[in-house]
């Protein structure tokens, strides 16, 4: 970096309101990266930053020195390619069934994932409930299976946006995790780095999602939408609905076991809709002509997966994990269950095992939760309603407590037109 600066200086700029140039940008993520600024600082600037925002040249800049911290991959592929984004909810199994999807289509999806915190799932601990799954790829790996299966779901190598990395880590410990330009550019600078040519985002809107009003989720989608296009990326983004869970299971071997569902031409109805919306999407953004959900029918998506899977070490044939121990929650009344909160299920999945309150913490691949009834379903008292799976009974309690609340029966139906799947779509300029 050829300029330096002071950290108390860029601090104080932020903290009264001002605009950080393009140079002081640059540099005070580098300097953290290098460990320079040290955390103390770095945390206090993160805290300016969420009080008083930034501008969307600020954030399209930080992102751009955060992708710089590290290196950005160079995909050896003759295919389009093109990636996927969720925000984060309860039952998210989509990269599952929309990876292998895609690829059938002729794009290459290059799907950089993640474990789960809290009440949100991860990817790669599902998928790690598959015996034998290896999550951990060498970047020649990575370009090799998305040359011969066109898919890959893996963890993110440790040279890709390093300044991430560091500063989501002292993010989640100085409660300036909800910041939009920071959650933003924590987001594009990793699937920048990534290198695919297309982007599609999920951000989900509800409960059970990051982003609890529709508002503020338009506002992160905007944003990263703009990131998107400042680096030159064809990127859209989906706004979808998180107030009650995806699907039926919530966990990591349930959740596998109802994509495979999908993938053979079956699962439920939501996720089969959002699959093939965030398909239809990827593969118009790779400029490819193939019509998802027919190639979903043919039975050509299962075949990638099983392929992928093979692929990282894993067995698409072995039985998944199953929990030792299972409790039912029953209907409470007669009538129509007409609310299951999200984010009560993800809690109580979490507290089953199924996920983690701090990254190093071990998760179970057999917990989670069945939803053997979904809203606009109409249920009698005594009706099994949530199906609770673990390996710890003594953690079924702290699971009821979190689902204390979640469900709600009614007299009568709801209009389910009222709350729809898919909310809006947003789309980068041409």
């Amino acid at each position: 970096m050829s300029a330096t600066f002071s950290a108390i200086d860029v601090i104080r700029a932020k903290r009264d309101g001002r605009v950080l140039t393009d140079a002081q940008i640059d540099w005070v993520i580098d300097a953290y990266t290098r460990g320079v600024v040290a955390d103390e600082q770095m945390a206090a600037l993160a805290m300016a930053v969420y009080l008083n925002g930034m501008t969307a040249a600020e954030t399209a800049r930080w992102t751009r020195a955060m992708v710089a911290s590290g290196e950005r991959l160079a995909l050896a592929t003759d295919r389009p390619t093109v990636d996927k984004h969720s925000t984060g909810g309860v039952g998210d199994k989509i990269t599952l069934p929309l990876a292998p999807l895609v690829a059938a289509c002729g794009a290459a999806v290059p799907q950089l994932s993640g474990r789960g915190l809290g009440h949100t799932g991860g990817t790669l601990d599902k998928l790690e409930s598959i015996p034998g799954f290896r999550a951990s790829l060498s970047l020649a790996e990575i370009s090799r299976q998305l040359d011969e299966v066109g898919a890959v779901v893996c963890a993110a190598t440790p040279t890709l946006a390093p300044a991430d990395r560091k500063l989501y880590a002292l993010r989640d410990v100085t409660g300036t995790v909800e910041s939009i330009p920071l959650i933003a550019s924590s987001i594009m600078s990793k699937k920048i780095a990534e290198g695919a040519d297309a982007l599609v985002l999920d951000v989900k809107v509800g409960s059970g999602a990051f982003m609890k009003n529709y508002d503020s989720a338009h506002q992160l989608a905007r944003a990263l939408v703009d990131i998107g296009a400042d680096h030159g990326l064809r990127v859209s983004a989906l706004l979808t609905d998180m107030d009650t869970p995806l699907g039926r299971a919530v966990g990591n071997a349930v959740e596998v076991a109802e994509a495979v569902d999908v993938l053979r031409g079956g699962g439920p109805a939501d996720v089969v809709e959002l699959t093939v919306a965030l398909a239809e999407e990827m593969v118009a953004l790779a400029g490819l002509s193939a019509d998802p959900r027919a190639v979903l029918a043919s039975g050509a998506a299962y075949e990638t997966w099983c392929r992928m899977i093979r692929a990282q070490g894993g067995d698409p044939d072995a039985p998944l994990p199953k929990a030792a121990h299972t409790h039912v929650v029953e209907a409470p009344a007669d009538g129509v269950l007409t609310g299951l909160d999200a984010y009560a299920v993800g809690v109580a999945a979490w507290r089953l095992g199924a996920g983690r309150a701090r990254k190093e913490d071990p998760v179970s691949a057999a917990a989670g939760v069945l939803c053997l009834a979904k809203p606009g379903e109409p249920v009698v008292a005594g009706q099994p309603l949530l199906e609770l799976h673990t390996d710890r009974p003594d953690t079924v309690p702290a699971a009821l407590a979190a689902l204390a609340d979640a469900v709600t029966v009614s007299d009568h139906a709801v209009d389910a037109a009222a709350r729809p799947l898919l909310l809006t779509t947003l789309h980068s300029p041409e």
